[in-house]
């Protein structure tokens, strides 16, 4: 694992913007598949977790593992120096972000403690319908026919996985 976690930053460092490239395929798409195994990882553990273990204090010790796992990853990476260097507006935003990221995980272990993992996280992905309708609204993203099909196909999908 330690191997992969070197190797993973070793490629991500040399060559940071043909990896970003929003362009081509490559390993963004891995990366963000790597991130729905991950994600899925954290509903599983958290509805094991939840049986016993408020919901809201679960999400608050997953927020401190989170800190402390992300500072031991910039740190990794050699990334800390990056933060000193944040504007106002970027700390607004990313502010921001934590802030609707922990109400969510707040709202998520909280649905998690009640129904099925399952259940649960098939609502939870809904969120990509407020993020293409947001991305569309707040950032000027194109909205295509094939993108509000895709929508309307998860938004199928999970009244097909609820119910």
């Amino acid at each position: 694992m330690l191997s992969s976690i070197v190797e993973l930053k070793l490629i991500y460092c040399s060559d940071e913007k043909s990896f970003m490239n929003p362009d081509g395929v490559g390993a963004w798409l891995v990366l963000a598949f790597l991130s729905a195994f991950f994600a899925a990882l954290v509903t599983i553990f958290g509805k094991i977790g939840l049986k016993t273990v408020d919901s809201t204090v679960a999400a608050g010790v997953r927020a401190l593992i989170m800190a402390a796992t992300m500072i031991g990853v910039i740190i990794l990476l050699g990334r800390a120096s990056q933060i000193a260097e944040l504007t106002q507006k970027d700390m607004l935003f990313i502010i921001l972000s934590g802030v609707s990221g922990a109400l969510s995980w707040v709202f998520y272990f909280a649905a998690l403690k009640l129904a099925d993992a399952s259940k649960v996280a098939t609502v939870d992905r809904t969120s990509i319908l407020f993020i293409i309708v947001l991305s569309y609204l707040v950032l000027g993203e194109e909205l295509t026919l094939k993108t509000v099909a895709a929508g309307i196909l998860v938004f199928i999908g999970a009244l097909i996985l609820m119910f």
